[in-house]
């Protein structure tokens, strides 16, 4: 089992997620953001699967200190908005939880975005 945690040391949610992997026994490698930045190529991933207004976190401040002309460009082109969270890792959805998981004998790809304890047992077991 191969999982990333992506996100930022400090924040409470990811605090939660943290102690929901290790509840439920899943080895994970932590990728901070502010640390170790993210290449476009996963950012663009996780548009691809789960969508811009899942992964863009609208609800921060690094959003709300935006101008209004740069929240309107990423909400109407995907590239702006990618190239917004590339600059401002703050802005994305934290955790995301990427990898493989082994269950009955069979791997299977895992992505989660956001903390739903729920979807942890339900995916992660």
């Amino acid at each position: 089992m191969t999982i990333t945690i992506y996100g930022i040391k400090s924040c409470g949610t990811m605090k939660k997620a943290f102690t929901k992997l290790d509840e439920l026994a899943v080895i994970y490698n932590f990728h901070d953001y502010k640390k170790q930045g993210i290449d476009k190529e996963s950012v663009q991933r996780w548009v691809n699967i789960l969508g811009i207004d899942k992964v863009l976190n609208k609800r921060g401040t690094t959003w709300r200190k935006l101008s209004d002309e740069q929240k309107a460009a990423a909400d109407a082109n995907e590239t702006t908005a990618i190239e917004l969270l590339l600059a401002n890792t703050s802005m994305l959805k934290r955790p995301i939880v990427e990898g493989q998981i082994e269950s009955k004998n069979q791997a299977r790809s895992v992505l989660l975005c956001g903390f739903d304890e729920a979807d942890y047992e339900a995916n992660l077991l």
